[in-house]
């Protein structure tokens, strides 16, 4: 080749990646949530001396974090963090293993720089209702959606708030609404040439807000008046709203309350997200494809948009005990079936659950691998395999979006790392 044609390519690819990934003539970055692969974000994960006053919240059972007694499924890899805290858990060689704190800014900025590393888009910042209700929870939550917008930022990865509702009360509605008016106040979400936040998601010309936990048919205080006030309230403000719904939502199927409200509420909306975690497993999910292909016709036939799930797997005993259910990671079998499903049914973006979710066992960041374990005697940690590495989902996950971001070499066999 020679050296004109070189630079012109060359050119051509600089232009295109700048183009993917910045919308300057709107004044943000991430101009839609096609073409994407986001993650969920708890950011909850709190120790005794990180200075939140929360104590081992998130790592603790029952007040204890000790041998036996954890609520998390999987162990954090250690190796990168600035900031490390002792725990009462020791390796096989004696040596005292250590966790991070969500709290940190250094933390942030660590998983931010792994999702540029490994080419993840970015992630939608849980806000908890039942946590910001209270000072400590809402500061807590506050110092990690701050240095999260000011990591995004450094970064260029797109980031976007999501209310999860469980735990809501009937009163909080003015909550949610008062909240996000603060956070517009902060972060000039609603400012399109805003350069406090210029990586913000947005999604049909406006900044994207998620509203999680709408029509599970789990008992839950609040209900679709609640829901109607806080999504009618985001759209009136001038925000995109994506609604965190069960996975059976459009055939009222188990996990659903049996009402056309929840039809019409998701009309209401811009993008209608399922949640799939526990719903099958590997063996179970190509008869469950067909779902995802019906779901998508529902949406396109009444102009919602949809985006389908992926979850590496599953994992809550140390927080329900030995014989709660598991669903095996499949070395990433399991994970790359539905990445492909979400392609072969035509989605154009996607949603990984999640990226720190220890407690439930479905983390994608640098978990520890089975050698690298503490003990755990009474107690159970998910085993990743030791040829995987620590950083295999990362990278899977990266190897996802490079598919949806076109790229054609990809298809159903699972990526062979190099």
């Amino acid at each position: 080749m020679n050296s004109n044609r070189l630079i012109t390519l060359i050119t051509c690819i600089l232009i295109t990646g700048i183009l993917y990934a910045q919308d300057t003539t709107n004044g943000y970055h991430y101009p839609t949530y096609k073409g994407l692969v986001m993650a969920g974000y708890q950011g909850w994960f709190n120790t005794p001396t990180d200075g939140a006053g929360r104590s081992w919240h998130h790592f603790q059972r029952r007040n204890v974090f000790a041998p036996g007694s954890c609520e998390i499924d999987l162990w954090p890899d250690m190796t990168e963090y600035q900031k490390q805290y002792p725990t009462d858990f020791k390796f096989s060689d004696g040596k005292t293993a250590t966790v991070f704190s969500a709290y940190d800014k250094s933390t942030v900025d660590l998983h931010f720089k792994w999702m540029k590393d490994y080419g993840i888009d970015g992630v939608f910042m849980q806000r908890f209702v039942a946590e910001i209700r209270s000072a400590s929870g809402k500061h807590h939550f506050n110092t990690v959606l701050e240095n999260a917008m000011q990591a995004a930022k450094l970064n260029n990865r797109a980031i976007c708030i999501m209310y999860d509702l469980s735990g809501m009360n009937p009163q909080d509605v003015s909550l949610v609404l008062n909240d996000i008016d603060e956070l517009n106040k902060k972060y000039g979400l609603l400012n399109k040439d805003s350069i406090i936040s210029p990586t913000y998601l947005h999604h049909n010309g406006r900044p994207l807000v998620t509203v999680w936990g709408v029509g599970f048919n789990d008992n839950r205080r609040y209900g679709f008046t609640e829901a109607d006030k806080i999504i009618d309230g985001l759209n009136q403000r001038g925000y995109s709203v994506m609604l965190g719904v069960p996975t059976y939502w459009r055939d009222f199927g188990f996990d659903a309350i049996k009402s056309d409200s929840l039809h019409t509420l998701i009309k209401k909306c811009a993008i209608a997200a399922p949640w799939f975690v526990g719903r099958y497993e590997m063996k179970d999910y190509p008869k469950f494809h067909q779902h995802i292909v019906d779901d998508m016709k529902w949406c396109k036939d009444n102009n919602v948009d949809y985006v389908p799930l992926a979850f590496p797997g599953f994992s809550w005993r140390n927080m329900n005990g030995p014989n709660a259910r598991t669903i095996d990671r499949e070395n990433g079998n399991f994970f790359w079936q539905q990445v492909a499903g979400a392609k072969q049914a035509n989605a154009s973006m996607l949603y990984i659950a999640m990226f720190d979710e220890m407690n439930e066992g479905t983390s994608i960041f640098k978990c520890a691998t089975k050698s690298n374990l503490p003990l755990n005697p009474k107690g159970v940690l998910v085993e990743i395999d030791d040829s995987l590495k620590s950083d295999y989902y990362l990278w899977l996950a990266g190897q996802a979006a490079n598919w949806f971001h076109g790229d054609k070499k990809y298809s159903a066999i699972k990526p062979v790392r190099n």
